[in-house]
């Protein structure tokens, strides 16, 4: 090395920027190409804004007298979206354990359990409901075994990510002492995965409360028959309260889960 070099820094060089623009190509071509083929146009947003007006001005002022009749059946919906999360959470527990490489060290375990949890993610919950409705008929029995399929793949899926994250050390010493499968389970994972799973299974309840009131439109009972009912009549300011109700729901629901999560995170 010359002594002149000693100590002086490689030169800085300006970074290739040949790949932003092609990612960025690529972006505005799939947005293009998926407004094209779905012919979804500014000019259709633009001429149809007049007509959201109009429906705007239907729904209000809403029916407030209309509360008496919906109350019951918004009730159903927070009760179908409890068990259904419950339910479901109590499934998710040994799935996620089977699909986390660092529980379940056998291919032949986590790669069926992970599936399982692909194919129940696949089907949404609408169609988990349509299903439901054809065998059990109308009502919150479809509702809630549907919102379980949908809790039970989700919850699975964030928990097992979760348990696969977790510090290995606390395995490694249990291991070294002798420790049992379910001893090593109970002292060595749930501790590290509890809170993160509690989080999940507000989190999980929030949706479903929203899910719920959609699940209705199919015939699973809840306040989504009465929204359905609403809008075939074109009472959009039946509509509408059943939106202000469920909205107030959520929101209250919303703020509790995240003073519940502030206390378990």
């Amino acid at each position: 090395m010359k002594p002149d070099s000693i100590g002086k820094a490689a030169p800085l060089q300006k970074p290739n920027r040949t790949k932003t623009y092609l990612n960025a190509i690529i972006l505005i071509l799939l947005l293009w190409g998926s407004a094209y083929k779905t012919d979804a146009t500014l000019t259709q947003l633009i001429t149809g804004t007049p007509e959201m007006g109009k429906l705007l001005v239907d729904m209000f002022p809403p029916d407030w007298s209309y509360i008496d009749v919906i109350w019951k059946p918004m009730m159903e919906t927070v009760q179908m979206a409890v068990v259904g999360t419950t339910f479901g959470a109590i499934l998710a527990i040994p799935v996620s354990l089977l699909a986390a490489r660092n529980v379940t060290k056998s291919p032949v375990l986590y790669y069926p359990a992970r599936f399982i949890l692909n194919l129940v993610r696949t089907i949404p919950d609408l169609l988990f409901a349509a299903v439901f409705v054809a065998i059990f008929g109308l009502g919150p029995v479809a509702g809630v075994l549907a919102l379980m399929f949908f809790s039970f793949g989700l919850i699975s899926k964030l928990a097992y990510e979760s348990i696969e994250a977790i510090d290995p050390g606390p395995l490694e010493a249990m291991t070294a002492v002798g420790a049992n499968k379910l001893q090593w389970i109970h002292f060595g994972v749930v501790p590290q995965v509890l809170a993160s799973f509690m989080a999940y299974l507000l989190y999980t309840f929030e949706v479903n409360v929203r899910a719920a009131a959609v699940l209705g439109l199919v015939g699973a009972g809840g306040i989504g028959l009465f929204l359905d009912r609403s809008l075939n009549q074109l009472r959009y300011d039946r509509s509408c309260m059943i939106i202000l109700v469920t909205l107030a729901i959520v929101l209250i629901i919303d703020y509790a889960s995240t003073k519940i999560r502030e206390r378990l995170l």
